[in-house]
C-alpha cells in the first residue's frame, strides 16, 4: 500500500497545520523551448504523482538549468524521514541527494499506478538549510522545495504546462491579498483518479506579515489533501505563486499553507550549486475557465 508523507506545524495559539503534504528570484523564468512533449500527451507534467521511498507527493512546476537539464519540483518534506510532528526543515532529517524518485500515473489507495519515468533528488531546501546552518525561523519553517532531476531517457516525456489551467506565465513576486484568486492542480490517489476533482480554484486569505512573506494561506474547492503536497499554485495572472505544504486543522480548518515559490527558488538559486536554475513557463496559455 502506498503512503503519503505528512508533516504537522504547530502555529501560534490554537492553530494546527498538517501537510497536505526578503529574497527575490534572481532571474526571469525561462520560456519553454523545443524538445518538450506536447502538453496533451506528456506523461510528466505539473500534477504528476511522484513517489519517494513509497511516499507520494505531487509535482508543482518544471525547472531547467544552464546545461539544459530538466527538473520537476515537489515539497522538500516529501523526502523527509521524521515524524509528522518534526516540522523544522533546519533540523528534520531527509533522504539524501541522489535518492530515486519515480513519476507515476493512475495510482490508487492500494498501488502506485504505472511508472512513466524516473529521476533523482537533486536539491532539497531542508538538506541545504542544514548544511548552511540556517537560523532564520521563517525560512526554516516555510522553505519547503525540492527538485528532482529527470533521467535523460525520460526528459522527452515532460511538458511544463499545468494541466487544465495552462501556464505558468512567470513567478509571482508580490504575494497575495485577501480574496485574490488562486489556481492549482492536484492528483492525489485519494481522489481515485476522478479527473473532475483534480483542478481546484479558490482564494487567498491574505498574507501574514509575521512570516516575512514566506507562506500564503488559501482556501480552494476542493482543498489540498494528503498526496497533494508539493503541488503548485498560480495567481490570477497565471504566475507561479507557491508550493502546497500544509493543510490546516485549526483555526482555519480546511485551508492550505502555500510556501512562496519566489523565495524558495531564490534560495535554491543561491545555495543549490545548480548553475542557471530557473522555472520554465508553460507552453499552453493560462486560461482560468471552469
Amino acid at each position: 500500500m502506498q503512503k503519503s508523507r505528512t508533516r504537522a506545524l504547530a502555529a501560534t495559539g490554537a492553530g494546527l497545520l498538517v501537510a497536505a503534504a526578503g529574497i527575490a528570484a534572481t532571474t526571469a523564468p525561462v520560456q519553454a523551448a523545443a524538445g518538450y512533449a506536447p502538453a496533451a500527451t506528456a506523461e510528466i507534467h505539473p500534477g504528476t504523482m511522484m513517489y519517494t521511498d513509497g511516499a507520494q507527493c505531487t509535482a508543482n512546476f518544471v525547472y531547467t538549468d544552464g546545461a539544459g537539464n530538466t527538473y520537476v519540483g515537489y515539497a522538500a518534506h516529501c523526502a523527509g524521514t521524521g515524524a509528522a510532528t518534526d516540522t523544522d526543515g533546519c533540523s528534520t532529517q531527509s533522504l539524501p541527494l541522489g535518492t530515486e524518485v519515480t513519476f507515476n500515473e493512475g495510482g490508487s489507495l492500494v498501488d502506485e499506478g504505472t511508472q512513466v519515468g524516473t529521476g533523482t533528488l537533486a536539491y532539497s531546501s531542508w538538506l541545504t538549510m542544514q548544511k548552511n546552518g540556517e537560523k532564520d525561523t521563517n525560512t526554516c519553517a516555510y522553505n519547503d522545495l525540492a527538485l528532482v532531476k529527470v533521467d535523460s531517457a525520460d526528459a522527452g516525456k515532460v511538458n511544463p504546462s499545468v494541466p487544465f489551467w495552462g501556464g505558468p506565465t512567470g513567478i509571482d513576486t508580490d504575494g497575495t491579498a485577501a480574496g485574490d484568486r488562486v489556481y492549482t492542480y492536484g492528483n492525489s490517489s485519494l481522489r481515485a483518479g476522478v479527473e473532475q476533482l483534480k483542478p481546484h480554484s479558490g482564494a487567498s486569505l491574505g498574507d501574514d506579515a509575521a512570516d516575512g512573506g514566506w507562506s500564503h494561506p488559501v482556501y480552494t474547492v476542493t482543498p489540498g489533501i494528503p498526496g497533494d503536497s508539493g503541488s503548485g499554485f498560480m495567481n490570477a495572472d497565471g504566475q507561479a505563486l507557491g508550493v502546497l505544504s500544509t493543510v490546516a486543522l485549526a483555526p482555519l480548518a480546511g485551508s492550505n499553507g502555500v510556501g512562496d515559490l519566489g523565495k524558495e527558488l531564490a534560495y535554491a538559486q543561491a545555495s543549490s550549486g545548480i548553475a542557471g536554475l530557473d522555472l520554465v513557463e508553460g507552453t499552453e496559455p493560462f486560461a482560468p475557465i471552469l
